[in-house]
């Protein structure tokens, strides 16, 4: 029998000593000079940079050469987010607490796609595709990194019309960017000729999935609760601490409308909020929230170390076009297409649409639509996007991240 040297240093047991550490360190490090929950979302990206340059450290797959692992898992992260981001909000009405979100998702989202895509092959001189493509990947806003600014957990309140805004558009612009993720992958393979695939493109990508996803979260809402809530009497699922049970639902309403072509992010944003409206002051609501959000933690941590730990690579090819671009999105896109959205809204007073208007934080959605289109279609400008949507995320994290308590100090007041 052939021994291993004893002490034989395993590349994987390196690469669990190395997440640990970056991932303590990051959450422990910002607690010795404020007492606020940390932004460890920009460190540990940071510290999995830095890991990366230390010689002998095993290096995670590179996204653009091998996209299916990174697709997978941050799939999962937002699924799981997006649910939770249904079933943390407690009052669904009035309706005109949607008015905010309905101008950021129909103008902003929109805008924002179109001014990415345009200064996309005017500055960096990506062609159309990559250009519709990497609008529809930085045009959502991050369910999964938003936490600080949404609304609080099942029962707990804290949904002030800021975080109400914030949280309903994190949930639901995800799934309304894949069209625009699709018509640049169309693009890329048939080339700008809308009178050959715009009806289709139309009819299916934009009303049939959005519908099948909308109207399949909500079945699988209803039939989830009925499990959960009805059957059997006297000895229902809900009276037990089986907080599990929100992870196969998710698994199963995600994959059965993908199945049939619907679009899954809206069916499990649209199922979280349903299921929330059952037995809305059960226990169990919570419980289910709070499994589900041990999960995306958990996730969120490896995608962010994972991600940080590629940086040194992606960062290679960055120009000073990628930069500005990156920047031009973070300060004045975004803020400018949110602030146009919310002219005229009643709902919010002038310091409110600011914080809605600006953070719009880019993170683990992106890294899932970029993963999934590198999937399906090769593009021309495919390592340019990637490190063009890393800065982005590494900035976002950064200016959102380490500035959101301000934010959020100032909106205290109108807490309920």
């Amino acid at each position: 029998m052939q021994h291993e040297p004893f002490f034989a240093l395993a590349p994987y047991h390196i690469a669990l000593v190395v997440a640990g550490l970056v991932v303590i360190a990051a959450q422990w490090l910002p607690r010795l000079v404020s007492s606020r929950e940390p932004a460890a979302a920009p460190l540990m990206l940071l510290f999995g940079a830095a890991v990366a340059l230390i010689p002998g450290v095993p290096q995670i797959p590179d996204p653009r050469t091998t996209p299916l692992p990174w697709e997978m898992l941050s799939e999962m992260a937002v699924i799981v987010a997006l649910c939770g981001a249904g079933m943390r909000i407690d009052n669904l009405r009035p309706w005109r607490r949607w008015l905010p979100t309905f101008r950021m998702l129909g103008i902003a989202m929109p805008l924002t796609i179109l001014a990415v895509a345009l200064l996309g092959v005017g500055i960096v001189g990506l062609t159309l595709a990559g250009a519709i493509l990497l609008g529809a990947v930085l045009a959502p806003t991050d369910p999964v990194l938003a936490g600080e600014v949404q609304v609080g957990p099942p029962h707990k309140g804290q949904e002030h019309p800021v975080r109400f805004a914030l949280t309903t558009e994190a949930g639901l612009n995800d799934g309304l960017a894949f069209p625009f993720v699709y018509l640049g992958l169309i693009v890329a393979a048939q080339s700008f000729t809308p009178g050959t695939w715009g009806l289709d493109w139309l009819l299916r990508d934009v009303i049939y999935r959005i519908a099948v996803g909308a109207a399949m979260g909500w079945l699988g809402a209803r039939a989830l609760a009925y499990v959960l809530f009805s059957v059997p009497k006297g000895a229902v699922l809900a009276d037990t601490a089986a907080g599990v049970i929100a992870l196969a639902g998710i698994m199963l309403c995600y994959g059965s409308t993908e199945l049939i072509e619907g679009y899954g992010f809206i069916a499990v944003a649209v199922m979280g909020l349903t299921l929330r409206r059952v037995e809305q002051h059960h226990d169990f609501h919570r419980r289910l929230h709070d499994f589900s959000e041990s999960i995306e933690h958990a996730l969120t941590v490896l995608l962010l170390v994972a991600l940080g730990s590629v940086l040194p690579r992606l960062f290679a090819d960055l120009t000073w076009t990628h930069a500005v671009l990156a920047l031009l999105l973070i300060v004045v896109i975004r803020p400018l297409s949110g602030g146009i959205a919310l002219l005229g809204d009643r709902s919010l007073d002038r310091r409110s649409k600011a914080v809605v208007a600006i953070y719009g934080v880019r993170g683990i959605g992106s890294v899932y639509y970029l993963a999934y289109a590198a999937s399906h279609v090769e593009f021309a400008n495919e390592s340019q996007i990637w490190s063009l949507v890393a800065l982005v995320i590494l900035l976002s994290t950064l200016l959102h991240g380490f500035t959101v308590g301000w934010a959020v100090d100032h909106l205290k007041d109108g807490d309920s």
